[in-house]
């Protein structure tokens, strides 16, 4: 969707790090998240100052490698270690189809997935994810349980005026984002590990299948499987008010991780304070064209398509949602979000 905007770019969201950069695990060590490269976190706080979706002032920025690392590390942070029994983990239906499977993914003793928050009656207190735009309907949500001993985690990535119109900046306790679905970069980096015989063996065995023979150049018989490793490169952060609680996540991705990749926030800076920069000649018609608003005329483009195409067929329909003025843009207009759900 985005790539024709970024070919457009050119060298205004290239990159070059030499070799002697990003040497050290280190970025700032003054920083409570030490491995945050202040690069990242001006861009980050200039975007959401550019187009007013989140509040960035006394709240502690965490980067993580991509959305499945801060929602264990949020998850972490917010349950108690000695608990008695794991912190209960809700989310109102519909909800992200990878929140039941991430959240027990670890089988951890400190969490559990509890289901959906409208029905979810136990005593105690409970994390509830709320999703705003929500995928995978699209709705804006507000959270649901609404009890004195919940805490809230607000995962907004999809809080951007290319997809929904900008009514308040965001203020809550916890609150994550995601290069991914502001920019449309969600690349990732592959590589391959090549492991003993008798790894393969037992993996083999416990796959129910064998290893297959090689025969190498120099006419020897080996057993050699690749096992490809995905590491997602394009970077999500947090916003978390309170210190102790941001501390117990940058504590998770240090033993996950020891930290987040230098040279993939130094290029997400780069595309986050390319974006920002592309609207500091919107009066210059030889410029870019800024780049929420090649989202939006992209988003509206492919839901006017969709809604005649569903129009004609008959067979189905879409959901209908609120107009909106975004404080963005000025524009009034309907949610057109990157996920919906038909109506039988």
């Amino acid at each position: 969707m985005y790539e024709r905007f970024w070919h457009k770019m050119g060298e205004k969201s290239t990159i070059v790090i030499s070799g002697h950069q990003s040497i050290s695990y280190f970025s700032d060590v003054r920083n409570l998240c030490w491995f945050l490269e202040p690069e990242f976190a001006n861009s980050v706080v200039r975007l959401h100052k550019l187009v007013g979706n989140a509040i960035t002032e006394d709240h502690h920025i965490v980067v993580g490698t991509g959305s499945t690392q801060l929602f264990q590390a949020v998850l972490y942070a917010l349950s108690p270690p000695n608990a008695s029994e794991p912190m209960n983990v809700v989310s109102a239906a519909p909800f992200y189809s990878s929140y039941p499977l991430l959240t027990d993914y670890l089988k951890s003793a400190l969490y559990k997935w509890a289901g959906d928050a409208y029905e979810f009656s136990k005593d105690g207190p409970y994390i509830e994810l709320v999703t705003s735009p929500n995928n995978p309907d699209g709705f804006t949500r507000e959270p649901v349980v609404r009890r004195t001993k919940g805490l809230l985690v607000h995962d907004l990535a999809y809080y951007w005026p290319q997809y929904t119109p900008i009514s308040f900046p965001a203020d809550h306790d916890i609150m994550l984002f995601t290069v991914s679905k502001s920019t449309g970069h969600a690349g990732i980096r592959l590589g391959k590990i090549y492991a003993s015989i008798e790894f393969h063996i037992a993996f083999g065995k416990a796959r129910g299948s064998r290893p297959s023979p090689i025969i190498n150049m120099q006419g020897r018989l080996i057993i050699r499987i690749p096992i490809l490793i995905a590491v997602i490169v394009s970077d999500e952060w947090a916003l978390v008010k309170d210190r102790e609680i941001a501390k117990k996540m940058i504590n998770f991705i240090e033993l996950n991780t020891i930290g987040v990749s230098r040279d993939s926030q130094l290029r997400a800076a780069k595309i986050l304070q390319a974006v920002s920069e592309s609207y500091d000649h919107v009066d210059n018609s030889k410029e870019t064209e800024p780049f929420f608003e090649y989202g939006y005329n992209i988003m509206a483009k492919r839901w006017k398509q969709l809604r005649a195409a569903v129009n004609k067929s008959k067979l189905f329909s879409l959901p209908d949602f609120p107009p909106g003025t975004c404080t963005f843009t000025g524009r009034t207009f309907e949610s057109q979000p990157g996920n919906f759900q038909f109506n039988l």
